[in-house]
């Protein structure tokens, strides 16, 4: 048989999703993504990444600004879609996960049921997890809690970031939606409930919530290795932030996007800054060092510590981090 897919998806994740369907030949009869936005200095109206790629595919679009109106859902059922496909989407009503014959499946960046939420990637390493995955599950009524079709584990390496965990979880995603169709195709489908597998959990069920700014402060109570996950799960979007204070008690954020660590015991000052003036920057910590590897403060471009340093004459004692 072949499907009548509607694919439903904004940003860059999604598109090697529709990528891997379009090149596996499905028939995707529409795509549903976000209205085009201003952005920029000149707040000129931007398409998201899924309806460049849809364009440019000759794909039929649909931007509606809500999904329950009746012009977006008349649009959407003349589609006569067979299988809804999610990735990376806004919360669908029920009048449109549960109109196709083979309902809606969603394709998220964890192993369900751990990182419920809108950001999976950037919570499992900030909690310093050594692997991840990606599961595929049908929609209904409650969020991130319906019957799994299929995931795939995928191990985070100690030094990877965000931005690194996102690219690879985006390519095994596309990899385990074309398989999920499959399964589907082929009448395979063996669900998983979810509340089976928190039954047979040791551990409590982590959330993954949308990151906002407050999230983003680097905590100097935090552990060492805290601390440096907390970098380098916000890298690069949208950073962590070390609120330094200057010696004139001036407050200035300054982005963090790289770092790495060197564990002893320190007696120095927890919070404190130290430098050589040319080559590094580091937090002191009772637990060893967190060195700064690459930063960028308000207004100024994202550069090297040694790039930094070069022009900026700062000095031990210069700064240290609020929360003293």
């Amino acid at each position: 048989m072949s499907l009548r897919i509607v694919f439903m998806g904004t940003p860059e994740f999604a598109v090697a999703s529709l990528d891997a369907l379009y090149k596996n030949g499905y028939h995707v009869v529409g795509v549903v993504t976000v209205p085009d936005k201003p952005a920029g200095r000149g707040y000129e109206l931007q398409e998201s990444a899924v309806k460049k790629y849809a364009k440019e595919k000759k794909l039929t679009i649909l931007q509606p600004e809500k999904l329950k109106s009746d012009e977006f859902l008349a649009q959407y059922k003349e589609l006569q879609p067979d299988l809804n496909i999610v990735v990376a989407f806004r919360m669908l009503p029920e009048v449109v996960w549960s109109y196709p014959r083979y309902g809606t499946f969603n394709l998220h960046a964890s192993l369900l049921p751990q990182y419920r939420g809108a950001a999976p990637i950037n919570w499992a390493i900030m909690n310093g997890e050594t692997a991840t995955g990606v599961t595929t599950f049908f929609i209904d009524k409650e969020i991130d809690t319906g019957k799994i079709i299929l995931n795939e584990k995928v191990g985070i390496t100690a030094t990877m970031n965000a931005g690194e965990l996102h690219d690879l979880l985006m390519v095994k995603g596309a990899e385990l939606v074309v398989k999920t169709v499959k399964t589907i195709e082929n009448s395979e489908v063996s669900l998983i409930e979810q509340s089976q597998l928190i039954e047979n959990q040791d551990t409590i069920l982590k959330p993954a919530p949308k990151v906002f700014k407050e999230h983003c402060y680097i905590n100097i109570h935090s552990s060492l290795a805290g601390i440096y996950n907390h970098i380098r799960g916000l890298s690069p979007y949208p950073s962590a932030i070390a609120l330094i204070v200057d010696r004139v008690g001036h407050e200035i954020p300054v982005k963090i996007y790289r770092s790495h660590l060197e564990s002893f015991a320190n007696a120095a000052h927890k919070g404190d800054l130290v430098t050589d003036g040319k080559t590094f920057l580091a937090i002191e910590h009772p637990e060893g060092r967190v060195y700064i590897d690459e930063l960028q403060l308000p207004g100024k471009k994202r550069l090297a510590i040694a790039d930094y340093l070069r022009g900026s004459q700062l000095s031990t004692g210069d700064w240290k981090l609020k929360g003293l």
